[in-house]
């Protein structure tokens, strides 16, 4: 024993010592039941309710610059890439 530490402090490491190996143990036995009582998966079926979803994205949109606004664009990268 520690000469250096009061009594009170070394009864309250070895209660927050016994609580946490006592909280592990809770713990992992409530995870091993919930693994074992947890339903197998079925395939997702689609909801009748909501509209078919497509695979892709939203068709590519594109904007044709002015020759000053790719310049300004231009000057906006120079400046963000630190150059």
């Amino acid at each position: 024993m520690p000469e250096h530490a009061p009594t009170f402090q070394l009864i309250g490491v070895a209660v927050l010592a016994v609580a946490a190996v006592a909280w592990t143990g809770v713990l992992l036995r409530l995870l091993r039941r919930t693994r074992h009582q947890a339903a197998p998966r079925r395939p997702a079926a689609p909801l009748p309710a909501l509209p078919r979803q497509t695979r892709g994205g939203p068709p590519q949109e594109s904007v044709e610059l002015t020759p000053a606004e790719q310049d300004a664009f231009a000057g906006l990268v120079r400046h963000l890439a630190g150059g």
